[in-house]
C-alpha cells in the first residue's frame, strides 16, 4: 500500500523512528532560522523550503509551476541529506561551511555541491546549521540565481 505524502508532517510521520528525531529537529530549526520570507512545503519528494511565487513569480527555471528551491531536507537510505542552494551558487559561503564544519563536528565532512551528508546522526551540528541560514538572504539568492542563468545563456 503506498501513502500520499503531501505535507512535511506527513513525511515526518512516515520516517523509521531513528529519523523522525533528527528530521524534526532539522525542520524545526530550519523554520525558525530560514531566511525570512521563504515557504515550506514539499518539492521533489523531500521537506522543501522555498521562494514563494508571490515573491519570485518567474519560479525555477523559468517553468511556471515549481517555486525557486532553496533549501531541502531528505532522509536518504544510508544518510540525512541537507541540499543548500547557496552553497552550491556562493564559493564564499562553501568555502567558510567547509573551514568551520570540523569546529562542529567530529566527522570528516561528507559533501557534493550542494549536499551535505550525515551518516552519523547524532553528530549532526545543528549549531552551524543554524549559522548557515543566517548567510543569505531570499534578495541575495535571486541575485546569484539569475546571475548564474545569464551565464549560461
Amino acid at each position: 500500500m503506498s501513502t500520499q505524502i503531501n505535507t512535511p508532517e506527513d513525511y515526518i510521520a512516515q520516517l523509521p523512528e531513528e529519523r523522525k528525531t533528527a528530521i524534526s529537529k532539522l525542520h524545526n530549526l530550519i523554520l525558525k532560522h530560514m531566511p525570512k520570507g521563504l515557504e515550506s512545503g514539499m518539492g521533489y519528494g523531500m521537506l522543501a523550503y522555498f521562494v514563494p511565487k508571490s515573491i519570485y513569480p518567474a519560479g525555477y527555471h523559468c517553468k511556471p509551476f515549481p517555486p525557486l528551491p532553496f533549501i531541502n531536507v531528505a532522509s536518504q537510505k544510508n544518510f540525512i541529506a541537507i541540499y543548500h542552494s547557496g552553497l552550491y551558487a556562493n564559493k564564499e559561503l562553501y568555502s567558510w561551511f567547509v573551514s568551520e564544519y570540523p569546529k562542529h563536528c567530529k566527522y570528516k565532512i561528507d559533501m557534493g555541491k550542494s549536499c551535505i551528508r550525515f551518516k552519523k546522526i547524532d553528530d549532526i551540528p545543528y549549531d552551524l546549521i543554524t549559522q548557515l541560514l543566517g548567510k543569505m538572504t531570499i534578495k541575495e539568492w535571486i541575485t546569484i540565481y539569475e546571475s548564474t542563468l545569464n551565464l549560461k545563456k
